[in-house]
């Protein structure tokens, strides 16, 4: 079965192919880099501390901190789908993290006696071995976020419930339990591995910000996954026409609930990072969240009618809104501001596409 694509560029038809159809301008994503690459030129005019080293670092930590999330909710986009829950669960994810790091790592509490004792032989206490209880805390927050991904796409692809009524659903489900479990309360990392714990989320690497580099390494396998894997074709084929798909073999409920599992875990992994660079897990954070990251993958290229999207739109639409973001804040303008050019920039997009579509 055929993906969906732009009309193919052939010896027969190449002359009458203009430019704009050509190469990386084929899709939405050339002209968002094409809109990313002007936008930066006005910022290197308007402000003298756009381009210093303090501040580019700070734009690539600040856009890694969606930008991770995005790539998984474009899995799902891909799909012709969508998950409104991951805002919810980056928070539930970080704040499962610091909550058991905090509960191993007090003797005194049930968990942390069990956790001290359950390998104890007279010498060696399990709690001892540097990074253990980090390990085991960062496995229960992405375990939770699996879990809720699961459930996800269960009920999407099992009970056929609408991906937008289910990922609603969840959202309240994942912002509640967090607020239950916490009493509405912020959780902190606990020691002994607290340090480990901001060296992997909040720190840097020759100057270069630990965020930014696991996005790198994601992104790269996310192109290697939808482009040269069975898998990636089958996410590309249940965007073009899932009835299709499925009479042709594909696996269409696996492939469903799997990327909702990648994308639930994307979020999860997304917030435990953002709770390293805060230094809590704050009861409210991440809320709404599941708005940029959704408007990052669609102003990068990324089709909620589905069959389109791809790693290198989602971090350009990241990097586009984060670069307005940081641009408003040097020129001293009102942050408010960045919400409503966010939603023009959404419909410009799209627009931009729709114009370009029909040129072809």
């Amino acid at each position: 079965m055929a993906m969906p694509m732009e009309s193919p560029i052939t010896f027969s038809n190449i002359g009458k192919i203009r430019w704009w159809q050509r190469g990386i301008f084929a899709s939405q994503t050339g002209y968002v880099l094409l809109a990313l690459a002007v936008l930066l030129v006005v910022m290197h005019f308007a402000s003298p501390y756009f381009f210093t080293e303090g501040n580019m670092q700070n734009v690539a930590k600040n856009f890694s901190f969606i930008a991770i999330a995005t790539l998984g909710v474009t899995f799902v986009i891909i799909t012709g789908g969508i998950d409104l829950s991951v805002g919810s669960m980056m928070c539930f994810s970080a704040m499962i993290t610091s909550m058991v790091m905090t509960e191993l790592s007090a003797p005194g509490s049930p968990a942390g006696s069990l956790f001290v004792h359950m390998a104890a032989d007279g010498k060696t206490v399990l709690a001892n071995v540097p990074g253990l209880i980090l390990v085991v805390s960062l496995l229960a927050g992405l375990g939770v976020a699996l879990l809720a991904g699961l459930v996800n796409g269960f009920c999407i692809a099992v009970l056929g419930l609408s991906p937008f009524v289910t990922t609603l659903g969840m959202l309240s489900i994942v912002r509640g339990l967090g607020y239950v479990v916490s009493n509405g309360r912020g959780s902190f990392p606990g020691a002994p591995d607290a340090g480990y714990f901001y060296a992997l989320t909040s720190g840097d690497v020759l100057g270069v910000p630990v965020p930014f580099i696991y996005l790198i390494v994601l992104a790269l396998a996310m192109a290697v996954v939808l482009h040269h894997s069975s898998f990636g074709r089958h996410v590309f084929a249940l965007g073009g026409n899932e009835k299709a798909a499925e009479l042709t073999g594909i696996p269409v409920v696996r492939v469903k609930i799997e990327v909702y599992v990648i994308c639930a875990l994307a979020a999860g992994l997304q917030g435990i990072i953002i709770s390293g660079w805060l230094g809590s897990a704050p009861a409210n954070m991440a809320t709404s969240y599941e708005l940029n990251v959704i408007a990052a993958a669609v102003i990068g290229g990324a089709n909620l009618a589905g069959g389109i999207g791809g790693p290198l739109g989602a971090i350009v639409g990241c990097v586009l809104l984060e670069v307005i973001r940081n641009g408003l804040v040097l020129a001293q303008v009102s942050s408010y501001w960045q919400q409503t050019l966010v939603g023009v920039i959404i419909i410009l997009a799209v627009l931009v596409d729709r114009i370009r579509s029909r040129m072809i």
